[in-house]
């Protein structure tokens, strides 16, 4: 058994990619991967955009995942956070090429998404937490 993720008919569907529930069975341990960031292994920031820098978080929780030998199947939540609403479509775009090859048949993890004021820094445009479900 896997980590579950779904939509039940009794509420409305999804506004986006992601499932409205997701449930650990047996046999999983929680991971807790701290929000990321658009910025390179060496600490740059990868592009002052934010689909550049939705790309590169996106890869750093792929890396995060692996050094815990996971992989995206293994996410249960994500919580989003855009500094601003110009930055939602540059969000979307990488989050959807992203998306597709992590999640082919939409099976995707339950996801929130906040537009904020601001983050730590004024040049970061998105950042991204999230909880993955690592067999034991």
């Amino acid at each position: 058994m896997k980590p579950r993720r779904w939509n039940p008919d009794t509420v409305a569907a999804p506004l986006g990619r992601y499932s409205h529930l997701a449930d650990v069975p047996a046999g999983y341990r929680l991971v807790f991967l701290a929000g990321q960031l658009g910025v390179e292994p060496d600490g740059t920031l990868a592009g002052a955009d934010a689909e550049t820098q939705a790309r590169q978080l996106f890869a750093n929780l792929g890396a995060l995942l692996a050094a815990e030998g996971a992989g995206p199947e293994h996410l249960v939540k994500l919580l989003t956070l855009v500094a601003g609403t110009e930055h939602l479509d540059g969000y979307r775009a990488a989050q959807a090429e992203v998306f597709a090859g992590w999640f082919p048949g939409g099976d995707y993890p339950a996801q929130t998404l906040a537009v904020v004021a601001g983050l730590a820094r004024p040049e970061y445009a998105v950042e991204v937490e999230a909880v993955a479900a690592v067999p034991i």
